[in-house]
Formats: C-alpha cells, structure tokens, sequence
C-alpha cells in the first residue's frame, strides 16, 4: 500500500528541484510566484454517434476514465435537443474528469513516459496547440495506449482529448514548461 502522507509524484519533485530554477533563469522572473505551474489536466471521451444509438456506451467510456484517471469521472449529457443528430436533452454523450494536484502529475509522467511511445507512428506532439494563454489542448486515438485499460475487456475504443492548463501567461512560457517536463513537442 502506497503511503500518501509522504507521497510526491516524480515530476512535482522534479518542478520544485530545477525546473523551477531553470524557468527563473529562463526568463528573468523576479518573484517565485511568477514562474508558470500546471494548473489542471482535463481529460474527455465523446462517444458521439454510439452514445445516441445505445445508452451503456456513455457508461462504458465514464468506466474507462475513471481506470486512466484514477478519480471517478462524470458522465456528460447533452444541453440541447438536436433532431437531425437524434439527440436528447440531458442524453449522456461522453465522461469528462478534471486532475489537480498529484493525480495531475502523475497522469502526466504515465503519459508521457508510458503512453506516448506506445502510440502507432508517433513522430512527437504539435507544438502549435496552444490556445494563446499558455494552455495545451491534444487528442489521442485510442484510448488503449494506456496500461490500466485491459484491451480484453474493451468494447469500444475511444478518442481522448488531453487539455493542460497551466498558469504561464504566453504560449512560449507554457511551451517551456511541458518541455521541461519532457513533452515530445516535434517542433
């Protein structure tokens, strides 16, 4: 059994031993509290089409997040009634979670060290998906790459989509710290 009270994730040891330091250097930050941080990790698995024509869909995606995540995810509906989609008010679509805290680095250590080489052809990320406020959206094909999924007991196979948060306030900013945090950025 994993003791919490004196757990720390590797890559939040990591940050407060020299990737603060480095960032500090990096660009001259005058106070500590300037120096970006990982705010959040969403993570969400839309089920689109399969979640309209059958229910268990939405649950078994929820039940595949909650496995990656470690947290229970939440079932997301839809707000609004679309007759040409054959969609419901409050029909469930996808599951989304929120990471903060250790949850959140060490997803990010799994998918950077565990699940990105595991992904077919995998040349690195876009280093162009940034959002203009030091956030980093990415999707994942298949939700399979991940080692707490059990490709046995799959039935569907999902797409993931990867939002980091951070509190850089430029892109250039947050691009520095998910690279010191070994992020595959290709370019």
């Amino acid at each position: 059994m994993l003791d919490t009270a004196t757990y720390t994730p590797r890559l939040r040891s990591q940050f407060n031993e020299t990737i603060k330091a480095a960032l500090k250097e990096e660009f001259g930050y005058k106070n500590d509290m300037q120096i970006p941080r990982l705010d959040k990790i969403v993570l969400n698995i839309g089920c689109g089409a399969e979640a309209v024509k059958d229910s268990k869909k939405a649950k078994s995606a929820q039940e595949d997040l909650t496995a990656l995540a470690g947290q229970k995810a939440v079932v997301t509906k839809a707000k609004k009634s679309i007759a040409g989609f054959r969609v419901r008010e409050d029909m469930p679509l996808g599951a989304k979670v929120t990471l903060r805290g250790d949850r959140m680095y060490d997803f990010l250590d799994r998918l950077v060290t565990v699940a990105m080489p595991r992904i077919r052809d995998f040349r690195g990320i876009p280093g162009k998906s940034f959002d203009g406020r030091g956030n980093y959206a990415m999707g994942i094909k298949e939700h399979i790459v991940f080692p707490e999924i059990d490709y046995d007991k799959v039935d569907e196979v999902w797409g993931l989509d990867i939002v980091i948060a951070t509190t850089a306030e430029t892109d250039a900013e947050a691009k520095a710290l998910l690279k010191h945090f070994n992020m595959p950025f290709n370019s």
